[in-house]
């Protein structure tokens, strides 16, 4: 063999194991995962509480006909004039009445047999609505008879509430901390780890007291609505990194 075959035998082995350590080297894109990641578990923690409800919302209103758009309402605003008397004479802050709706529509007739003609306008309805907000629960009753003896036809929407809910809110969150911190350890346990510090946490939502569903009495003139305002859920929902040891 001369020097020249002896050349290109060593270039070809050369190669030949460059393109080896090139097969078997690391992959593309595939690093070696870091070393010294922290040590985490992150939870979900949920905390309710429930509460009594010491104001209610009410919706009332009037709806009236009459033969033409302004008769109709004349006779609305005259009873609406009543309507918002009784809630001020129930103590009913002027700040707490907001009007909610408020609409004037023709009344059509019923369409007569073989009749191709529009059906026609035999009347106008006018409906005019207020929510208000009685901060006094134990008054709620006798303002709900006080409202229908004042000529008020659509009384609806009531439901419970606290004037200030700020104290069980944070109860509520107080209570999902360790709900969350309840389920960290028991997986910790189940991991043969134990719980450490908090890491993070964050508020997911906070859920205000649901609305009670009220069914309407039949109201007396003799005696007040009764009313039955039960109990309320308010909830916080949270999710909290813990360190494990």
């Amino acid at each position: 063999m001369n020097i020249r075959e002896v050349a290109v035998g060593s270039g070809m082995v050369i190669a030949a194991a460059v393109a080896a350590a090139v097969l078997i080297g690391p992959r593309q894109g595939i690093s070696a995962p870091p070393e010294n990641l922290p040590r985490i578990v992150t939870v979900a923690g949920l905390g309710e509480v429930k509460v009594k409800p010491d104001m209610a919302s009410i919706s009332t209103g009037v709806t009236t006909d009459g033969p033409t758009a302004r008769a109709a309402l004349a006779r609305n605003s005259t009873a609406m004039e009543a309507v918002l008397k009784a809630l001020k004479d129930a103590g009913v802050a002027e700040d707490d009445i907001q009007t909610s709706n408020f609409s004037v529509q023709p009344v059509y007739g019923a369409m007569q047999p073989g009749q191709t003609s529009a059906p026609r306008i035999v009347s106008y309805q006018v409906s005019n609505q207020v929510s208000a907000r009685i901060k006094e629960l134990k008054k709620l009753g006798a303002t709900l008879d006080a409202l229908v003896q004042a000529g008020s036809n659509q009384v609806s929407g009531i439901s419970f509430d606290l004037n200030d809910p700020a104290a069980a809110t944070n109860e509520a969150r107080k209570k999902a901390i360790a709900d969350a911190r309840a389920k960290a350890e028991l997986y910790a346990g189940a991991a043969d780890a134990s719980v450490g510090a908090v890491m993070q946490i964050s508020e997911v939502s906070v859920t205000p007291m649901m609305p009670v569903s009220y069914r309407m009495a039949e109201m007396s003139a003799a005696a007040s609505v009764p009313i039955a305002a039960g109990q309320s859920t308010l909830s916080a929902s949270v999710t909290v990194t813990f360190e494990l040891r």
